[in-house]
């Protein structure tokens, strides 16, 4: 297994793998339309030993009340069926979060399920007076901190991509 940042030859294998993994294709349409606006800020993938794509993680930029500080959201995360549960999910958010963090990002925030993202240090983002366009999701939608400075006189609403408008 080799967990790596995406390259052009594994578009067709993330697309399969995230058509498996959710009831439709909307969140492989997603990464499809971010690519190709030129809005994936960052993609990491978990290869097996054939470079067949069994994992992976997006990252997109979004801003607050139309101001770029920074912040990228995440989504999707997508892993095999056959390899869930194993951890794999896991490392492929920690290697995304490090490597945004060695690029400089401020944050990154996530609409999902608290308990699983609280494990990576993800805190309610309405704690901090931050909300997005998904009022019912207040709960699932989180925040994490890559910087001392990325809550400094952040607040209001957390915009993501017009792609995300499917949703």
């Amino acid at each position: 297994m080799l967990i790596r940042t995406e390259i052009p030859v594994d578009a067709a294998g993330i697309d399969r793998l995230l058509r498996a993994s959710f009831p439709t294709g909307a969140e492989a349409d997603l990464v499809q339309e971010l690519r190709e606006d030129g809005l994936l800020t960052l993609g990491v993938v978990a290869t097996d030993d054939e470079g067949g794509v069994v994992g992976y993680v997006a990252f997109c930029p979004v801003d607050i009340r139309g101001e770029d500080r920074n912040w990228v959201g995440l989504a999707p995360l997508a892993v095999d069926e056959s390899l869930r549960g194993q951890g794999l999910g896991e490392k492929l958010v920690y290697e995304g979060l490090d490597s945004l963090n060695e690029f400089s990002y401020a944050a990154v925030v996530v609409l999902g399920d608290p308990a699983y993202y609280q494990r990576f240090g993800f805190k309610p983002a309405a704690a901090y007076d931050l909300h997005c366009r998904w009022p019912e999701t207040e709960t699932a939608f989180q925040l994490f901190t890559l910087s001392d400075d990325a809550l400094k006189d952040a607040s209001g609403e957390v915009v993501f991509p017009s792609a995300f408008n499917r949703f």
